[in-house]
């Protein structure tokens, strides 16, 4: 096969960076595609071209198969590399790419085919020998029919996308009153995600563990396993945190696991990257979930602990290479650990956050020993609903666990993302938690975390020494009326933190900022420097420095490896919508998937509304109140902004 001279990466945010690296690398000439959102991203700068795709929604975009390879020939590149996501495990984008003579830098068509459908892998894998869930793959869709093989079954259990992955499409299902709705969840997303809205059941495993195996296969019969990754902690079977090689795992079980991954790849006929996700149990009997057709997420850590670029291996395999070592070279060295930074807020229930990135500056952080970092974003640019909400990638290897856990924490704490809200600080308390440290991780402990039973609260409340340092800069920034040539000053402003409102003073004498009261607490100061964003102080009780940036009534404050947001309430502006029960507003900006209500209709409190579609995932809107809807302004297909009224409900 002739080597590739110019790839284009079908792709978008940090994979799109991270495939133009290693190509650059390896003297390939890049191709971006972009979005009209994504237009001034970070991945069309790292290009040698960039072409648009115009649109916004994934659909008419990324998802855009015809406009893909068209944009590929327009460029001349003799390849095309899917990352993750979108056409990855798209059989017809792999086959729309061959009948245009472009090499598809992924597995064959047909071990996409028989691996996409998850029903027919599950058949695949036991002919194999592959141990699978028990569960039901069947042709028959019918919600009765599904509700019936859901007892035979028995709860709980699992409800998954039978064309996907990537947690979309799937619904834990504790109960049977709650199998139809969460059916008919599962579907909509299936389709939305997928264009497919087949399911199959599964049953669930409780505590388990989710291990996967990477393998690679080239197409000269030779397949190899390159250990183990550990992606337990995940909520809503999204991965949060993942590490290689698991604290789980021994060298028996690696071995065994290992050996299974291969017969799944072989039983394909696969090439390329792949990786054989398994469910273990308490008792350390494994099962067959799925096998993913692509590179994944967090491929990084696995790079980490054997010093191998995957992408480099993806690319020499697609160019008809042997892969470039035996099972019995492959060596794990240290412990890698990757944590996924998300544009969501931990505080209201994980919602998706959209904005503008005020600050993001990791490359010193990058630079550490042990510490890399993989993004697809930068200062100015806006997070849009239409995409996955995550940012970047933060990954760390260390001679063992605790040091690469140590080596993650510190460089979480010292790269914040000011301007859209994340889950940074929960990354860090996760891993902090003793069950991470110690192992013992399960699929089911951060979601019972995010209700409420975790060993750390999802809101820390901001201390007076929060509110205080908030008050003084921005009694500092420019255009602060604060300075008096003799005399005091005094600023006096109300602030507002995830709920919590306090009067804070700032007494100012000869251009130095002496006190702050808060809420009736004096904090003196002896020293506060305010060179923004940069500040600093010294006080009887100690001194410190923190990061503040001032963004219209907002100002974003990052101290100790904590971001919070403190906002001036405008008295103007009266009651907050969503304060009212009877005014349904967006919490989030997105699409709108279904409205489930009219003009007239009588509810109930807990009924669902409205369900939005932001960033992949559905926010269902339901009424807190029983009543009649008094009026609707939600439309399926039209885009809401977060704070849009969508339904007014009449109280009875």
């Amino acid at each position: 096969m002739a080597m590739i001279r110019t790839l284009l990466i079908a792709n978008r945010g940090e994979i799109a960076c991270r495939v133009m690296r290693t190509a650059r690398r390896m003297g390939m000439r890049t191709v971006a595609v972009h979005s009209d959102a994504d237009a001034a991203s970070p991945h069309v700068d790292a290009a040698d071209l960039a072409l648009r795709l115009p649109g916004n929604a994934a659909a008419e975009t990324y998802l855009n198969a015809a406009a893909i390879v068209d944009a590929a020939l327009k460029a001349g590149a003799d390849a095309v590399h899917p990352g993750y996501g979108f056409l990855s495990e798209n059989a017809g984008f792999a086959e729309a790419c061959a009948a245009a003579g472009l090499v598809f830098v992924g597995p064959p068509p047909v071990a996409i085919h028989a691996m996409g459908d998850k029903a027919r892998a599950k058949v695949l894998m036991e002919r194999a020998g592959v141990p699978v869930v028990p569960g039901y793959a069947g042709d028959d869709q019918s919600p009765a029919h599904l509700a019936a093989e859901a007892g035979r079954l028995g709860y709980p259990l699992l409800i998954k996308a039978a064309a996907g992955g990537g947690g979309r499409g799937m619904r834990a299902v504790a109960r049977p009153d709650d199998f139809l709705a969460a059916l008919e969840s599962a579907r909509r997303e299936a389709e939305n995600a997928f264009g497919d809205p087949s399911v199959l059941l599964e049953r669930l495993v409780e505590d388990g563990r989710h291990i996967e195996i990477q393998v690679f296969a080239d197409g000269h019969g030779n397949v190899v396993h390159l250990g183990e990754r550990d992606c337990s902690a995940q909520r809503r079977h999204q991965k949060v945190i993942e590490e290689a090689p698991s604290p789980f795992v021994d060298a028996e079980m690696r071995a065994a696991m290992g050996e299974d991954a291969v017969k799944a790849a072989r039983a394909v006929g696969y090439r390329g990257a792949g990786t054989v996700e398994f469910i273990v149990a308490g008792d350390r009997r494994y099962y067959f979930l799925e096998m993913n057709t692509r590179l994944q997420v967090e491929h990084p850590v696995t790079e980490m602990v054997t010093g191998l670029d995957l992408v480099e291996w993806q690319l020499r395999v697609a160019a008809g290479e042997v892969l470039p070592l035996a099972q019995e070279d492959v060596a794990l060295a240290g412990h890698a650990i990757e944590a996924r930074i998300y544009a969501e807020d931990p505080v209201a229930g994980f919602r998706p956050q959209t904005g503008r990135i005020l600050r993001w500056r990791p490359r010193a952080v990058g630079a550490r020993d042990g510490v890399r970092i993989d993004d697809g974003i930068a200062e100015g640019q806006g997070v849009t609903p239409f995409y996955d909400p995550m940012l970047a990638k933060v990954i760390a290897h260390g001679r063992d666990r605790a040091e690469a856990i140590a080596r993650l924490d510190a460089a979480l704490g010292d790269m914040p993302v000011m301007g859209v809200r994340t889950n940074r600080t929960f990354l860090r308390d996760v891993l902090n938690s003793a069950a991470f440290r110690g192992g013992r991780m399960t699929t089911r402990l951060i979601d019972a975390w995010a209700a409420g039973a975790g060993p750390f609260p999802l809101a820390a409340p901001a201390t007076a020494l929060d509110f205080a340092i908030a008050a003084c800069a921005l009694a500092l920034a420019p255009g602060g009326d604060w300075f008096r040539s003799t005399g005091a000053a005094e600023c006096p402003v109300i602030l507002s933190s995830d709920g919590e409102t306090r009067r804070c003073t700032a007494r100012i004498a000869r251009g130095r900022i002496g006190a702050v009261d808060v809420d009736g607490v004096t904090i003196a100061f002896d020293t506060f420097a305010a060179l923004m964003p940069e500040i600093s102080w010294s006080s009887p009780a100690g001194a410190g420095r923190a990061l503040a940036i001032v963004d219209g009534r907002d100002l974003w404050l990052d101290r100790e490896g904590r971001t919070r947001v403190f906002t001036e309430p405008d008295d103007l502006a009266g009651r907050e919508p969503a304060a009212d029960p009877s005014r349904v507003v967006s919490p989030v900006s997105g699409l709108v998937r279904v409205v489930a209500v009219e003009v007239g209709s009588e509810v109930e409190a807990g009924q669902t509304l409205v369900v939005i579609e932001a960033m992949k995932m559905e926010t269902t809107l339901q009424a807190t109140i029983a009543g009649t809807v008094r009026s609707l302004r939600a439309a399926v297909g039209r885009q809401a902004r977060a704070g849009d009224l969508l339904v007014e409900i009449e109280a009875r």
